[in-house]
């Protein structure tokens, strides 16, 4: 009998982007079910503090300066926490960046940097981890914090829309290939949450489009919500607890949508 189940002890799960919004709040849910976290930032500082904060709730957890770019980090920053804590049960690649702006305004490089870091990171974390979940069919379970943008698209995100489309092709890739493995994939798909990423993205676009703050949050951001919400970091920590605590391997290869009702599928 399948029955939901909130318990982590004994895993150990890689937390990419974990210093600071929806990966430090999944890395703290984690650490608070039982998991043993690799907390890998780019903000080796942001790292420490998360860490410091499971700690003082009685948790154990490491700080991995990690950029997800690099493919020597990501397989050095993988090993050690595998080492340090025995094995890789729970990769969350959630590590990412936002750039606005018009298509035609958007430099090469920007875009290049979107996409690697999404992408790259994606594509680098899945394949150092799976090192660790593939041997002896052990298995493991591999979650991308992807967007409802892998399902929609809206104004001045052309780059970022388009690494959330490829990820959520990832994750259903790896799902074919991972099941002989045991490895299962899911991707969670947000709607805007109140991070530090969506609010600098609030005056940027009030600026290229010539309207207030407010007009943004309420008639861009909210407008395709069902109740003028946004969602928050614990409805997204809560999703990624119940797919990496599930029973069984039925959600594998799926995109769950927790975005007020905006795009319903």
């Amino acid at each position: 009998m399948t029955q939901i189940c909130q318990d982590l002890t004994g895993k150990v799960a890689l937390i990419t982007g974990a210093a600071a919004g929806i990966g430090r709040d999944i890395a703290l849910t984690y650490a608070k079910a039982g998991a043993k976290i690799g907390v890998a930032d780019i903000n080796i500082d942001g790292a420490r503090e998360t860490v410091q904060m499971i700690k003082a709730n009685g948790g154990e957890a490491l700080a991995i300066n990690m950029d997800v770019r690099e493919e020597d980090q990501v397989n050095s920053g993988t090993k050690e926490l595998v080492d340090t804590f025995g094995g890789l049960d729970i990769l969350v690649s959630n590590a990412g960046i936002q750039l606005i702006d018009p298509i035609n305004k958007m430099s090469f490089a920007n875009w290049k940097r979107l996409l690697a870091t999404h992408l790259d990171g994606g594509f680098l974390t899945t394949k150092a981890a799976v090192e660790y979940m593939y041997p002896n069919n052990k298995g493991g379970t591999i979650i991308y914090i992807g967007s409802i943008h892998a399902h929609d698209a809206s104004l001045f995100k052309t780059p970022y829309i388009t690494a959330k489309h490829g990820l959520l092709g990832l994750c259903r890739a790896v799902a074919k290939e991972g099941a002989p493995h045991n490895v299962r994939t899911h991707m969670i798909s947000p709607g805007f949450v109140k991070t530090a990423m969506v609010n600098d993205q609030i005056p940027l676009q009030a600026k290229e489009k010539g309207i207030t703050e407010d007009e943004v949050v309420n008639d861009i951001l909210l407008a395709n919500t069902l109740n003028k919400e946004f969602t928050t970091l614990e409805d997204v920590s809560q999703m990624a607890l119940f797919l990496a605590a599930f029973p069984t391997n039925v959600f594998t290869g799926q995109s769950i949508n927790a975005s007020h009702g905006w795009c319903m599928r």
